[in-house]
């Protein structure tokens, strides 16, 4: 008889790691690799890469799987960090987090209106007791904010510097999500959300 692997819980750091762990990667690279500055963001892009590839063997190990986001948001590191190490042009790994958001976005909104809540289905176990309108609306929300991160990186990428760009995505958008998953906290607590251990940080979505 064969046997049905079932997931795993893993604990707060590995979590950490694997969603957070290539974007790390992707900024030590780009700061300290010893390459002229011009070259560096492809050395970056490709550290980024093989960082990736490793967090989802990481979570198949450690989890038992690999969520949809994670495998998604890989196989857009893999093909538009290819192209960009390919081509030499920067524009694809910039147009990456864009991409992503919106994609993201179009998932969570068809999700909502067909009544099937996927963001329900990737984080269900990390909010117990939530509502059913709790998760409605707390998916319109991220909807919404996925939305305007892909506006604000459209505008960040075409308007200014590679440096002021990978320094964006390390000061704002990282921060960002973060402060969002906590605002929206008052309004799960409203719909039902138990918290078992109050110092516990927020789950959200991984960040791209």
């Amino acid at each position: 008889m064969t046997t049905v692997q079932k997931p795993r819980e893993m604990s707060g750091l590995a979590r950490f790691l694997i969603d957070l762990g290539p974007l790390v990667v992707f900024f030590v690279v780009n700061a300290f690799a010893p390459v002229p500055a011009a070259t560096k963001i492809f050395v970056a892009t490709g550290a980024f890469m093989v960082a990736m590839i490793g967090s989802m063997i990481a979570s198949k190990i450690l989890a038992g799987k690999v969520s949809p986001l994670l495998w998604f948001s890989g196989a857009m590191v893999v093909v538009l960090g290819g192209i960009t190490i390919w081509l030499h042009n920067e524009t694809f790994i910039k147009m990456k987090p864009t991409i992503y958001y919106a994609m993201v976005a179009a998932l969570l909104a068809v999700g909502l209106a067909t009544g099937r809540n996927l963001l329900k289905l990737v984080l269900g176990s990390a909010y117990p007791g939530l509502s059913e309108r709790g998760w409605q609306l707390l998916t319109r929300n991220w909807i919404l904010f996925f939305i305007a991160m892909a506006a604000v990186n459209e505008l960040i990428w075409r308007t200014t510097s590679t440096d002021f760009w990978i320094g964006f995505k390390l000061w704002g958008a990282l921060p960002a999500f973060f402060l969002f998953g906590l605002a929206n906290i008052p309004m799960m607590l409203k719909h039902g959300l138990q918290l078992t251990d109050p110092k516990e940080e927020p789950k959200v979505p991984p960040v791209e």
